[in-house]
């Protein structure tokens, strides 16, 4: 009988499987490495996007944060203003209220009464003064009553000093300032007949 010998064609057919696996072994290595740079770089990609959006929103923000600053200041001035119109107003109101205030003290002022100070503290006035007579006060407290636009008179001092004023009395009186009130209308006559 013939004897083969089959080792040297078994060694080579090994040898060639190693090399096929090797083979596919490094092509899979290969694959796996580049589908993870491939990852990697898209991920970082991804990243990168995301950061140049945050930027644009942070630049935004900045933005419009700069504007709500010049909002505020805009408001902080519009409300000064809106104060000092007011102001105005108030002092374009009360314009006609103090000419009035001094020609109703002026009518309610009698004969041998001399004011020294007038202090005006919201509607409140203080009136400082001389007087010939305590009746004489008590006339102006009266006449004070009776107008259309000062009232409530209170008397808060009154002081006798013949030696130092040579017989004068010294008084401090308050009222206030009042709505003008309306003046009445004339009654009608009975013989009149109505318009028809």
């Amino acid at each position: 009988m013939i004897r083969i010998n089959l080792l040297p064609w078994r060694e080579a057919a090994r040898q060639q499987r190693r090399q096929e696996f090797l083979i596919i072994l490094g092509a899979a290595v290969g694959l796996v490495c580049i589908a993870i740079i491939g990852q990697h770089l898209y991920f970082q990609d991804r990243i990168n996007a995301q950061e140049l959006r945050n930027q644009m929103l942070k630049n935004e923000i900045a933005a419009l944060d700069r504007k709500i600053k010049e909002i505020q200041e805009i408001e902080k001035t519009k409300a000064n203003l809106l104060a000092r119109m007011e102001i105005i107003q108030r002092l374009q109101k009360s314009r006609p209220e103090v000419i009035r205030l001094f020609d109703e003290l002026v009518k309610a002022l009698p004969e041998g009464v001399y004011l020294t100070k007038l202090e005006q503290s919201g509607n409140s006035i203080t009136v400082e003064g001389m007087t010939q007579s305590n009746a004489r006060v008590s006339a102006f407290m009266r006449r004070i009553e009776s107008s259309r636009s000062i009232g409530l008179p209170r008397l808060m001092l009154v002081e006798n000093q013949n030696a130092k004023n040579k017989g004068f009395s010294l008084f401090r009186l308050s009222f206030n300032q009042v709505a003008p009130k309306p003046e009445t209308e004339k009654p009608k006559t009975a013989g009149a007949a109505p318009r028809s």
